[in-house]
């Protein structure tokens, strides 16, 4: 865990801004970005800080979520329609865990419904969740249309698809056997998928925050207000943005 003073005042004044959602349900907070953009590990980092102020946090993560292996992969182990229409069961995310958090909710939930690793769904039993509750969820894809409207509030984690490449070499090594392998499945499928969904779903002109994590040790937090009167196609990222740099 990087603990660099940046980092520190950004996941402070991140927690500032999520804590003053005020709503009588559950706080459904959406942590969504490309892969390798550091999604897992500043989902890991708020729980910290969100507990620490007394807040009880539910951890959920998208890859809880997968549909069966050969759904994902109908289309081909490289397709990139095929990684983002067919990896994930949107449905049960929002029946066993947005809607129970929501307005209308009983606030009883599933934090997981299938292990890709073993390609089986995962049974467990309901959960109640303190009407006080923070739900901290990230993954990919998390702002499309079957998800947006039920957020509370909304982070983007951004970098660039070089970086994120750079670090899936690293990470992703054992899951895929070499770098080349690493290297070969997010240039066909994984990048070219997330370049579908960030032009489909335009996810940044969605979000409450904006975080450039390229460099995670000096993370900037951009709170966003968006010009409504721009186009996103008079943009080449797809918007344009009034950026207020925000740390403690």
């Amino acid at each position: 865990m990087i603990t660099a003073p940046t980092r520190v005042s950004l996941l402070n004044k991140l927690a500032d801004l999520i804590l003053q959602v005020d709503h009588p349900h559950p706080i459904r907070v959406a942590i969504d970005g490309i892969d390798a953009a550091g999604k897992s590990i500043l989902c890991d980092e708020l729980v910290s800080i969100i507990k620490r102020r007394g807040r009880p946090v539910i951890r959920a993560s998208i890859d809880s979520f997968h549909r069966p292996r050969a759904e994902r992969y109908r289309r081909g182990d490289n397709s990139p329609e095929g990684y983002y229409l067919d990896s994930f069961d949107y449905p049960t995310v929002v029946e066993q865990l947005l809607l129970p958090l929501g307005p209308s909710g009983n606030r009883q939930y599933k934090q997981a419904a299938f292990d890709s690793r073993t390609d089986s769904p995962v049974i467990e039993p309901l959960k109640l969740a303190p009407i006080d509750a923070v739900l901290l969820m990230d993954g990919v894809f998390l702002l499309r249309s079957e998800l947006i409207k039920h957020w509370d509030f909304r982070i983007f984690v951004d970098v660039d698809f070089e970086v994120a490449i750079s670090r899936a070499i690293i990470r992703d090594v054992d899951l895929l056997g070499s770098p080349e392998s690493v290297y070969k499945r997010y240039r066909k499928r994984y990048i070219p998928g997330q370049s579908l969904y960030l032009q489909s779903a335009q996810p940044q002109m969605h979000a409450e925050v904006v975080i450039n994590n390229n460099n995670p040790e000096e993370p900037e937090l951009m709170v966003v207000a968006f010009d409504k009167g721009i186009h996103p196609d008079e943009d080449s990222k797809y918007y344009r943005r009034i950026r207020r740099k925000c740390y403690a």
